[in-house]
């Protein structure tokens, strides 16, 4: 038997399945690239093996991850860019 927090997120989790604003294909492309985002293994899995049976392109899997791989870069970019200004780290005077 589950526990009621277990139960709870099952019943959240499917809910997010049926939804008034998405279509079907977008909900899984969405559900991808958060499982991307979000490193998980198992949801990318069932995500890319969802996205199979809907039709869903290996071009619109390749502009997902795209577009996964730029929000992460961006996010790294900017990581540095504070590190370096709150620690006051000149990265030219690395050139020397």
């Amino acid at each position: 038997m589950l526990g009621k927090h277990q139960k709870h997120y099952q019943d959240f989790y499917h809910s997010t399945h049926e939804n008034d604003h998405l279509d079907s294909k977008t909900e899984l492309l969405v559900g991808l690239a958060a499982a991307m985002a979000m490193n998980c293994l198992p949801c990318i899995n069932y995500y890319l093996n969802q996205a199979k049976q809907a039709g869903i392109t290996k071009g619109e899997v390749s502009d997902v991850t795209a577009k996964v791989m730029a929000v992460a870069a961006g996010q790294k970019k900017l990581q540095m860019q504070e590190v370096l200004a709150n620690y006051k780290i000149d990265l030219d005077s690395f050139d020397q």
